[in-house]
């Protein structure tokens, strides 16, 4: 079956099988393999992925569900060289270890700043509670995300900064 969405503002339009999941039409037929593929039973959420802005486990999902709509990867995260706050949060607190479990981690983070810009250390435990990180005891992931609370405008990445 044809499928047409918007992925990390390009629009694709791909012949699927009906079954295929979503992570698998990202990594495989896309070509974007941020997205990690971890448990499959959507116990784990390193395969989060936006939706129209919302956190969705890439896993349990059809590629077909996501026609007409707008998915946001990892590698959209970024704009060129300048890294998105999240992302500089997560350097600049030590937000990973493996980083298996990041991508995931950074979408539910964008997902969360995108609807309440400042949210206190509760409610960023509870929005990355459907996901395991299995190295840092989350410590580390809340610091990164209030970083990126605390700084909303992106920071250059190394790579500007020596251009």
């Amino acid at each position: 079956m044809q499928v047409s969405m918007t992925v990390n503002g390009t629009e694709v339009s791909r012949d699927v099988e009906p079954r295929q999941l979503l992570v698998h039409f990202l990594r495989e037929t896309l070509g974007l393999t941020g997205t990690h593929w971890g448990c499959d039973t959507s116990n784990c959420g390193t395969c989060v992925v936006l939706v129209d802005g919302v956190p969705v486990k890439s896993c349990t999902q059809l590629a077909a569900m996501t026609a007409g709509h707008e998915v946001r990867t990892v590698e959209g995260l970024a704009d060129g060289g300048t890294l998105d706050p999240v992302q500089q949060g997560f350097m600049e607190e030590h937000g990973l270890q493996c980083g298996f479990c990041t991508p995931g981690m950074m979408l539910t983070a964008r997902a969360l700043l995108d609807r309440q810009p400042h949210p206190d250390e509760t409610t960023i435990r509870e929005a990355i509670s459907g996901q395991i990180c299995r190295c840092t005891g989350y410590a580390t992931i809340v610091r990164s995300i209030q970083w990126a609370a605390a700084h909303p405008a992106a920071a250059p990445s190394d790579q500007e900064v020596r251009a």
